[in-house]
């Protein structure tokens, strides 16, 4: 059967699809620029029809923008303006390639790869690469690493320290669980000892020590995956209200140390959800952090010198910033099955090289492929964690890797390196419905059968490269049909009338029928009310049904949102609260679904 899209192509002329060249090249490109370029702001002005000429261009101002970057943090680092930090080279997960069983401190039971012997060389190779790279680049040695994916153990403290290297981060849940639980958040997200989270920790291995902090996961969770959604202004006053609240926490505790505050994020994947690349946010939460009395902007080296790191860490445990442990690049059949071709490629190069064959050029070409598929993010697209449109390729490009160790070296790679690791599978964020509904909407489970045929979405990590460690408050959608009725289901993991108390209101927001939303309010008085809203206008009075109990369990006529069966639904659920997005489900897109017709049971039957 033919592609669709390539039915398709016929339909766009050159001009066509040059233009879309141009866009693919200009979205990618921060809004600072277009402030600052004149002439690349009056380039994107003219919208289309862009010749030859001026695509080549845009490519060539593309080539200088990226290579004023490298000088411009070197000149920010050198005025004291910025303190630049760096990860080992290639982004392995350094504690699995010292000992895949440390995977086992955080899940006992964990399945590991067949081969777990250890990599203590490699891990000494990409820590020293990462210093000298940066040592090139920016003319000095970095006194700072992010460990990739913050992940850290006792056993990779000593290496870390022998290139330089005085102080990493990592996530707060390590420390929580290096000190046994002393640190932990309640129910409402307050820390419990503000004293021992926001300050520098000493950590020692051998007779290597360095400091270690650890980022507040809420409020890099806030900047990453909500501010996005809020006023610039009123967010920025929000993050840093929550950290001078903190300050106070701390001083509190009697301590008399400043507060250490780290926010930690991916730091280019979240700009490119907020309107304006997160402009506006960035620039009110510097100018009012200077302005303040009650936060001191600093970088680490300044805070650990003015306030040196006190207490020691006896034991580190082992894990990374997600979830504190290394589920997503080892906790799979396929993270493992990649581990152990891995394991087989490097055993057949250390033969090699043992051998003396080969000239030394050669077999530092042949590591620097290994090396390359020793790095993190061929492992986070394996396993059901995480997904996207080119998983195939990225499994294809980590075998190649592997494969060309082989070729360098004038050997055939083996017929395991041809197979796919990940499979055929199809991963999707939701599932769709299989059968009509017969829900009695009064907020519990009456009974198993009663969502059986529904779709389902669960809350958590569908955006590709990001995750999100705190949880939200909604944990599962449910939605289906009958012959009259859009039915939702909304779980909260705990029960809904409490877990939901505090918001002003719920909203079924849907994007086809085009901007049309159910305002669900009244939570606060637990006096529920719809109202169905069409362009930011009220509709008629409509008999939708909401109720909350151990679960919300709303009901939408179909008549109301004018659609028959055949048509297409996509909507997303969000809460609120005084007029900030407190949740949303998913976090980014829709769930997609068509309106089915009576016949839909029987269908799905004969399929």
């Amino acid at each position: 059967m033919s592609d669709p899209a390539e039915k398709r192509i016929g339909q766009f002329s050159t001009d066509d699809l040059r233009d879309l060249q141009v866009w693919n090249n200009l979205t990618w490109m921060h809004e600072l620029l277009f402030e600052q370029d004149t002439e690349l702001a009056e380039f994107r002005r003219k919208g289309a029809g862009w010749s030859e000429a001026e695509k080549h261009w845009l490519l060539d101002r593309q080539r200088q923008i990226m290579a004023d970057i490298i000088p411009l943090h070197r000149k920010l680092s050198e005025a004291g303006q910025v303190e630049l930090t760096t990860t080992p080279f290639y982004h392995p997960i350094l504690p699995l390639l010292w000992d895949k069983r440390s995977a086992r401190q955080a899940m006992a039971s964990c399945e590991l790869p067949r081969h777990t012997d250890p990599y203590p060389e490699d891990v000494a190779r990409h820590l020293a690469a990462a210093v000298e790279c940066h040592e090139h680049y920016f003319g000095c040695k970095p006194k700072g690493m992010w460990p990739s994916e913050g992940s850290v153990s006792q056993d990779i403290i000593e290496a870390i320290a022998n290139v330089g290297i005085q102080w990493i981060a990592t996530d707060e849940e390590i420390l929580s669980c290096s000190l046994n639980g002393q640190v932990a958040r309640d129910a409402q997200g307050f820390v419990n000892r503000p004293d021992k989270l926001y300050q520098p920790w000493r950590v020692s291995s051998g007779n290597r020590s360095l400091d270690i902090i650890f980022r507040d996961h809420g409020l890099s969770d806030q900047i990453g995956f909500h501010y996005q959604r809020s006023d610039p202004v009123w967010a920025a006053g929000d993050l840093l209200d929550r950290v001078a609240s903190i300050g106070r926490a701390v001083a509190h505790a009697q301590s008399d140390r400043p507060a250490l505050v780290p926010i930690i994020l991916d730091g280019e994947n979240c700009w490119e959800y907020y309107a304006d690349g997160g402009v506006k946010f960035l620039r009110q939460l510097y100018r009012d952090a200077a302005r303040r009395n009650d936060v001191a902007p600093r970088t680490v080296s300044e805070h650990l010198q003015l306030s040196p790191s006190v207490d020691s860490i006896p034991q580190l445990f082992a894990g990374s910033w997600i979830f504190h442990n290394f589920a997503i690049w080892i906790g799979h059949a396929e993270d493992r099955a990649a581990w152990d071709l891995l394991h087989e490629t490097r055993h057949f190069l250390k033969l090699a090289e043992k051998a003396g064959r080969h000239t030394p050029e050669r077999l530092k070409l042949a590591w620097r492929e290994l090396d390359i598929a020793e790095g993190s993010d061929w492992f986070w697209w394996y396993g059901d964690d995480h997904s996207s449109e080119l998983d195939s390729l990225f499994d294809q490009l980590f075998r190649r890797h592997l494969e060309n160790v082989y070729t360098l070296l004038g050997q055939t790679p083996p017929v395991s390196l041809a197979r796919p690791i990940g499979g055929t599978r199809e991963r999707v964020a939701y599932t769709r419905p299989t059968g009509l509904l017969d829900v009695n909407v009064d907020g519990r489970i009456s009974s198993f059968f009663e969502w059986r045929g529904a779709g389902r979405h669960v809350a958590g990590n569908q955006r590709g490269t990001m995750a999100l460690v705190s949880e939200g408050i909604i944990k599962e959608l449910h939605f289906g049909f009958d012959a009259e009725n859009l039915y939702v289901r909304i779980d909260t993991g705990s029960e809904a009338n409490s877990a939901l108390a505090d918001i002003d209101s719920l909203r079924l927001r849907f994007i086809e029928p085009k901007e049309m939303e159910l305002v669900v309010d009244g939570w606060q008085k637990s006096l529920l009310h719809c109202d169905l809203l069409g362009n930011g206008k009220p509709h008629p009075p409509l008999t939708c049904h909401t109720v909350a109990h151990d679960v919300v369990e709303t009901q939408v006529p179909l008549h109301v949102l004018d659609v028959k069966p055949g048509c297409s639904l996509s909507f997303f659920v969000e809460l609120f609260k005084e007029g900030q997005s407190l949740d949303r489900a998913p976090v980014e897109g829709c769930i997609d679904c068509e309106v089915p017709g009576p016949e839909f049971d029987s269908l799905q039957w004969q399929v």
